[in-house]
């Protein structure tokens, strides 16, 4: 299984789209500063998690995900998904 994730920093008001075959590791990555363009805006929080069966899935997700570069957007799928 392969999952697309939003983590959002509350503390600079960020938003991250990534994706990966093992979430809770990727976090805790994510978290420790090993993840060169994360390590500055942690604490992360994991806002929203999907799964796809294959990696292509998710990256297409993924993508699709960033091509938005809108936080309004973002933060609505974050909703619906609630």
């Amino acid at each position: 299984m392969f999952h697309v994730y939003i983590l959002y920093s509350q503390a600079h008001n960020r938003f991250y789209i990534g994706q990966t075959n093992n979430i809770e590791k990727r976090i805790i990555r994510h978290n420790s500063g090993y993840v060169k363009s994360t390590k500055h805006y942690r604490p992360w929080k994991v806002l929203l998690s999907e799964t796809y069966n294959s990696r292509k899935e998710a990256m297409n997700r993924e993508t699709q995900i960033k091509s938005w570069k809108s936080k309004l957007k973002i933060q609505e799928l974050i909703d619906a998904s609630r």
